[in-house]
């Protein structure tokens, strides 16, 4: 998920955390009622939030809820997505943890297991859970445990220059009608001309997007993702890197200059016109429409499909620290901060699909000019990335899968080798997570 994909904002740096809550207050009622004395509860909430309108949404919304609950008043603190694991690990250790704070899914099961955060499965209104997405509520939920409320979702699009398409004369698919896999490879080699590839595709750090992508093909990369996990590379989970590898070599329709390229280095030469098409997540289409050359037609194309178009995704969340000593009062935030008025303008601010199934019915979120129609049509095929459940896969992930796949393709070791570093170099790291 973008995820995980953040500049963090250098105003954050060197930022010293205030105490969880409201120190020695006691706790507040259910209801919104103050605290000891009648001062009010002190919350406090970290974001993580870095652009310039979702930093905004996230004052304003926090201001307005300010000003309409004086018995329950949050302090906003920014946090760093560079270094908020460190940080909220400490701050865990030194009981020094906000109330509320932002992060992503893929982190709430080990933050559960170490008792660090609150299940909310008690505190959740019916509203709320009706409204969030079925599928992105599995991502925040470990057996019976709700450890996070997710409201920002990626999902994986493809970015067409237009005038190349119309010129070659190729007809553009529709979120009714998307291009297979198949049908994506042929039109990049129709595509490619001298002096101008049919593809790029960014592989800089590709383990997340292949693993996600992998869900089109029935790709699951993991058996018992809850219990005695192992690493697997099965015929589901081939599909998409042989297909990406075959482009890159085979049919030499994507330019190999990808391997080395974050999708944010691929835009000069997709503006440039060395090449037709760029599969990217929904974000980037901020930095198309901010970096774009005048006149430069872009398109946002449907996701691909494979055996279907499942994706996997991972959430961004808001999630209570278990020592909070206000939980009523933090969840009545979070269902405020979350609700469908509001997710609309956070994911205006970032780009990203709402998982308030109400926000995503929004006008701004289903305008063709910025592609947001087409980016809204991909939420019913998100699903949890089975992985996020794997204890020990960010470290499979960094140590293992990147370099691996960096490695295929750049060419250097076979589709079998591969597999061979994924599953017995990759199940001796899973191991010493499972004693």
């Amino acid at each position: 998920m973008r995820s995980m994909r953040f500049i963090a904002l250098a105003a954050a740096a060197g930022l010293v955390l205030t105490a969880c809550g409201g120190g020695d207050d006691e706790t507040g009622s259910g209801d919104g009622g103050s605290g000891n004395g009648g001062e009010p509860v002190e919350l406090t909430f970290q974001t993580l939030a870095w652009q310039t309108a979702s930093v905004e949404a996230n004052e304003a919304i926090v201001a307005a809820w300010n000003e309409a609950n004086p018995d329950i008043q949050v302090e906003l603190l920014q946090g760093d997505w560079n270094n908020v694991q460190d940080q909220l690990m400490t701050s865990f250790e030194g009981g020094t943890a906000p109330d509320v704070f932002h992060y992503e899914s893929t982190v709430l099961q080990d933050f559960g297991d170490r008792g660090n955060v609150l299940d909310l499965s008690e505190y959740l209104s019916d509203e709320i859970r009706d409204d969030i997405r079925a599928g992105a509520w599995d991502t925040a939920t470990f057996g019976d445990a709700i450890y996070g409320v997710p409201f920002l979702q990626e999902s994986q699009v493809i970015f067409a220059n237009r005038t190349l398409l119309d010129a070659a004369g190729v007809a553009l698919p529709t979120v009714d009608d998307p291009w297979t896999w198949d049908e994506f490879a042929d039109v990049a080699a129709q595509l490619t001309t001298e002096g101008q590839y049919g593809a790029v595709i960014p592989l800089k750090a590709p383990a997340n997007r292949i693993l996600n992508l992998a869900r089109n093909f029935g790709g699951d990369y993991f058996t018992d993702p809850t219990g005695e996990v192992q690493a697997v590379f099965d015929e589901a989970d081939q599909e998409v890197p042989r297909r990406i590898h075959e482009m890159l070599y085979t049919e030499n329709s994507a330019s190999p200059d990808g391997v080395g390229m974050s999708s944010a280095d691929a835009l000069p030469g997709f503006f440039a016109g060395q090449y037709a098409l760029l599969p990217g997540a929904i974000w980037l289409r901020q930095q198309i429409i901010e970096q774009a050359p005048d006149g430069f037609d872009w398109v946002t194309l449907p996701a691909l499909e494979g055996e279907s178009s499942a994706q996997g995704a991972v959430s961004q969340t808001l999630s209570v620290s278990a020592d909070t000593e206000h939980p009523e009062e933090a969840v009545q935030f979070i269902e405020y901060f979350l609700n469908a008025e509001n997710q609309v303008q956070l994911a205006a601010g970032d780009w990203l699909l709402p998982t308030s199934q109400e926000a995503a019915q929004a006008p701004e979120l289903n305008d063709p000019a910025t592609g947001w129609d087409v980016a809204t049509a991909t939420a019913d095929d998100l699903e949890m990335a089975p992985f996020q459940q794997v204890k020990g896969f960010e470290e499979w992930k960094s140590r293992i899968a990147n370099p691996a796949f960096q490695e295929y393709f750049s060419d250097q070791i076979s589709l079998e080798d591969l597999g061979a570093k994924l599953v017995d170099e990759g199940n001796a790291v899973l191991e010493r997570y499972q004693r």
